[in-house]
């Protein structure tokens, strides 16, 4: 149920908000955003002369009364987004104190609920090592209790590959939108193939890279042996000091080279940890990223 992911009085609060676009993307249904390009929406922008075959509808008749020459009023067109939200259920989510699948969940939730109550259009994607399941395109309020049906239902994945999942999503999605990942980005293959896929298609692309305390600061000493929850794959370790700040220094090196190849393409990147309030994330984080406002 949805109380399970955002209480009623989130929900209150998270309906004042509305995704953001600093590119808006096309779209063929007309929505409740305003465009530069002009159209028949309702709000007034400028004048043009008459010519033979416009719509009678939109002459003003008080100028042709004035100057007995006639003008056609033009009007900002208004359009919808049309927003992806891709949330990352492979094994490697499943792990964390809280939990960072269910915080995935939570954010997409959150964000998705602030999506179609200001009228854009949501799909929602699961994936994994590929596509698993999706919701959407919708748009309205009265949507929100089945995408969060869909997300509760959202079951683990076993690995993941962000080469074919994103290959995919840009192949099988029409036009353009604000693209929202969500990915703790654990993937053997990297990520700079995938999210090129993204960028190629020139969405515009948000990237919540979500990570545990536990990954962000581990507290294990002694001997320990390492398990990859993905691939099974172990190694018996001594855990020191030295092996705790080279740990730290590669998990610097890899966040802070996924956030530069994100922002040189023109993304924005916000490393998050599912110890800060969900709610936090989404009125403090997000809104300062200029995701929602």
């Amino acid at each position: 149920m949805a109380a399970t992911l955002i209480d009623a009085d989130l929900m209150r609060r998270f309906e004042q908000l509305h995704m953001l676009s600093r590119k808006m993307a096309a779209s063929r249904i007309k929505g409740e955003r305003r465009s530069r390009r002009r159209g028949s929406g309702n709000d007034f922008a400028d004048y043009r002369n008459y010519v033979s075959g416009d719509d009678l509808r939109f002459l003003d008749w008080k100028v042709y009364a004035r100057l007995e020459r006639l003008f056609l009023k033009l009007f900002l067109e208004e359009e919808n987004l049309n927003v992806h939200i891709l949330v990352d259920v492979s094994r490697s989510m499943d792990y964390g104190e809280p939990n960072k699948l269910h915080y995935a969940k939570q954010a997409a939730a959150a964000l998705g609920y602030i999506t179609m109550c200001g009228m854009d259009n949501l799909t929602v994607r699961a994936f994994g090592d590929k596509l698993l399941g999706t919701f959407g395109p919708k748009r309205g309020k009265a949507n929100a209790p089945a995408c969060f049906d869909f997300l509760n239902a959202l079951e683990v994945a076993e690995e993941t590959s962000l080469e074919r999942t994103l290959r995919s999503f840009s192949v099988g999605t029409r036009g353009k939108g604000l693209v929202v990942l969500i990915s703790d980005f654990y993937d053997k293959d990297g990520y700079e193939q995938a999210l090129r896929y993204l960028f190629g298609r020139q969405f515009e692309v948000f990237v919540i890279h979500l990570l545990s305390p536990e990954e962000l600061a581990p507290e294990l000493q002694g001997d320990v042996r390492l398990v990859d929850c993905e691939m099974a794959d172990s190694t018996d370790v001594s855990m020191g000091r030295g092996v705790l700040e080279l740990y730290k220094r590669s998990l610097d090196s890899f966040c802070g080279g996924l956030r530069r190849f994100i922002l040189a393409r023109g993304g924005i990147y916000l490393l998050t940890s599912t110890a800060l309030p969900f709610d936090k994330l989404v009125l403090d984080l997000l809104a300062r990223r200029g995701l929602v406002r």
